[in-house]
Order: C-alpha cells, then sequence, then structure tokens
C-alpha cells in the first residue's frame, strides 16, 4: 500500500502531522483534499503556513507546488485568508 511520503511534496515531516490529524493514506488525503487537510492541519498546528497549502495542494494533484498556476495560488491564498479572518473572529 502506498505511503504518503511517496506523494509529490509529502516529507515526513509532512507525513507526520497529516497522521497526526488522522490522514494516513494517500488514498484519505485524496479524499479529504487539500483544503479540507489543511484545515484540520491549521486547527492541529496552529503555525503552518500557505506552503502546507500549496504543498497538499501539488500532493493531490501529482505536481510540484512550485509548478502550480498563479490562479490557483490565488485560490489557495483567498482560501488561507478565509481561514484566518475565521480566527480573528473567533476570539
Amino acid at each position: 500500500m502506498p505511503q504518503l511520503t511517496e506523494m509529490k511534496n509529502i516529507g515526513a515531516e509532512m507525513a507526520r502531522k497529516l497522521e497526526a490529524i488522522g490522514i494516513d493514506w494517500p488514498e484519505k488525503l485524496l479524499e479529504i483534499g487539500a483544503k479540507g487537510a489543511f484545515r484540520r492541519l491549521k486547527e492541529a498546528f496552529p503555525n503552518v503556513c500557505l506552503v502546507h497549502l500549496y504543498s497538499l495542494e501539488g500532493a493531490v494533484t501529482n505536481m510540484e507546488f512550485n509548478a502550480l498556476s498563479e490562479e490557483k495560488r490565488r485560490e489557495l491564498k483567498a482560501f488561507s485568508d478565509s481561514l484566518k479572518e475565521g480566527e480573528r473572529l473567533c476570539r
């Protein structure tokens, strides 16, 4: 069975964090998606940054994160910013 670290952009540290939030197989990451996984990571590890989201998107689309289109990067940044806004509203 494939391991998370066999996916693009997923190293040992990212795999450890994903496993800590219950995402322990590539299929589960694909099912949850980059945004869903990032939301969970952000709740468990508040210091994760936008690059984590880019890496997750690259993993689920099987491409290096730095090859994401500018349009996709803007979309992901807006999503990340919306999570930050939600955090501010909850304080």
